[in-house]
């Protein structure tokens, strides 16, 4: 697993490596100058803080790298050892049978794959957006990274199969032991309720390659 410390290294030697600064970073990706600032990494009370995935995305492509290659700068662990290769499912064969068992895992061999790094959890997979549905926080062609293991809370983002069939993206925003309450990522479009004899399976995102 990935530390906070690590993280920031990565972001450190990112700046050094194009012979930037963290802020002059931040600023060639359009974040405020102060974004990756020291002083932004823990709060007065020690609590630790992290960068959001979107100022990484940015970073990334403002200097044209890869999230392997920030992957690569978090330590001294040579890259390929941090790293797993994950299946890239499109939202089409989400929603078809066959590709997933009973628990949500995915099944089958040929899926295009992913370097990602070690999140303790062998059946997470990624999915590529299609269509609007979660702009403006995921957007047609994004990929999100989802762990069937991971558990889930009220307030996370989630990836939710249908015994229909029918997959979306949504904010659990309330789960009983009968239903759960999902809410849109796009304002444009409704929430949802759902009885859990409806749910395939539901999983939680835990990244977006943006």
């Amino acid at each position: 697993m990935l530390k906070h410390a690590d993280i920031w290294r990565a972001i450190d030697r990112l700046a050094q490596t194009h012979g930037l600064s963290a802020s002059g970073l931040a600023r060639k990706a359009g974040l405020d100058p102060t974004t990756f600032n020291r002083s932004k990494r823990t709060s007065t009370d020690g609590k630790l803080r992290w960068p959001s995935t979107e100022s990484i995305a940015k970073i990334l492509e403002a200097t044209g790298s890869s999230f392997a290659d920030f992957v690569g700068l978090t330590s001294e662990t040579p890259a390929r050892a941090q790293m797993q290769r994950i299946p890239v499912i499109g939202y089409a064969q989400a929603g078809s049978a066959g590709f997933f068992d009973d628990a949500g895992y995915p099944v089958g061999s040929g899926w295009d794959e992913l370097a990602f790094p070690h999140i303790g959890d062998p059946h997470a997979y990624a999915l590529e957006v299609s269509g609007d549905s979660m702009d403006p926080v995921y957007r047609d062609g994004d990929i999100i990274v989802v762990s069937p293991s991971t558990s889930i809370r009220r307030g996370d983002r989630v990836v939710v199969r249908t015994r229909a069939g029918e997959v979306m993206a949504k904010l659990l925003a309330r789960q009983t032991a009968t239903r759960i309450e999902l809410q849109s990522i796009n304002p444009l479009h409704e929430g949802r309720m759902l009885a859990m004899e409806e749910i395939a399976w539901m999983a939680r995102i835990i990244w977006a390659s943006q």
